[in-house]
């Protein structure tokens, strides 16, 4: 399917979604989010899929942000409208039993750091640059910046961000925590499809019950979410794959996962 905003390629197991509006620095609108919301269902439910990569067209942006002359006229239904839809997206992304790696090259800003947050890992190129700037327009981040950039980096760094409005460099978004890592601007993708394909070679029921153990369990206090953890593990040793993938050690081979 071609899309107006976005390129999609799937290749080898793995999915490229490219916001592609390098004219408008890739901002976020409408069109965008209910393309991007098509995309991400299809990823989770395309077996042959087991991770998916997002990025930006061009070397200057992942996504600079919301569109602000489309947000300008907004009435408050509407723009509490389009959080809820983007809050619907990201969450999916989040949820979703397949890794999301977010490939940042450029500006992520507003919505696009709150895309970015929501992906299950971050890399960044050195020239990317993070922030929430809502505040300069008179608004707060409203597709989930206020609450799951506080998770990642903790309550004052994140109440920094968002009331100065002021931008991160890559290296300042490393030493805090938001992103994983940093490369070179040329070896970003390279490096997000090589860490796509170590993760995509693993059994997605395992993928699926880590990704569960800690996105849920982090809501949890500790002793509720070891015990959480203990009910996937034993869960864990009711799947095939466990059977494979011990089985495949002992034997010293490597594993064929059936993904049950």
């Amino acid at each position: 399917m071609q899309w107006e905003n976005l390129l999609l390629e799937i290749s080898e197991g793995i999915a490229t979604v490219t916001v592609n509006r390098p004219a408008a620095m890739n901002a976020m609108n409408a069109a965008t989010l209910g393309e991007l919301e098509t995309v991400v269902a299809e990823i989770v439910s395309n077996p042959a899929i087991r991770a998916a990569i997002i990025t930006g067209a061009g070397s200057k942006a992942f996504v600079a942000g919301a569109d602000i002359a489309a947000l300008r006229d907004m009435t408050s239904t509407e723009a509490r409208d389009l959080a809820l839809q983007a809050h619907r997206i990201y969450a999916a992304i989040e949820r979703s039993p397949k890794p999301f790696i977010a490939a940042v090259n450029g500006y992520a800003l507003g919505g696009g750091c709150e895309l970015a947050m929501a992906c299950d890992i971050r890399l960044a190129s050195e020239n990317a640059k993070f922030g929430q700037p809502e505040i300069n327009i008179g608004i707060l981040p409203g597709f989930g910046g206020t609450q799951r950039l506080p998770r990642l980096v903790g309550k004052g760094r994140a109440l920094e961000i968002i009331l100065t409005g002021d931008m991160i460099d890559a290296r300042e978004a490393l030493r805090i925590g938001l992103v994983n890592r940093v490369t070179a601007q040329d070896e970003l993708l390279v490096e997000a499809r090589k860490l796509a394909g170590k993760i995509a070679a693993k059994g997605l029921v395992a993928l699926r019950l880590c990704k569960d153990a800690v996105g849920n369990g982090s809501e949890m206090d500790l002793t509720r979410g070891c015990a959480y953890e203990a009910e996937l593990f034993g869960y864990s040793f009711s799947t095939a794959d466990q059977k494979e993938g011990m089985g495949a050690f002992l034997e010293k081979r490597p594993a064929v996962f059936r993904d049950c």
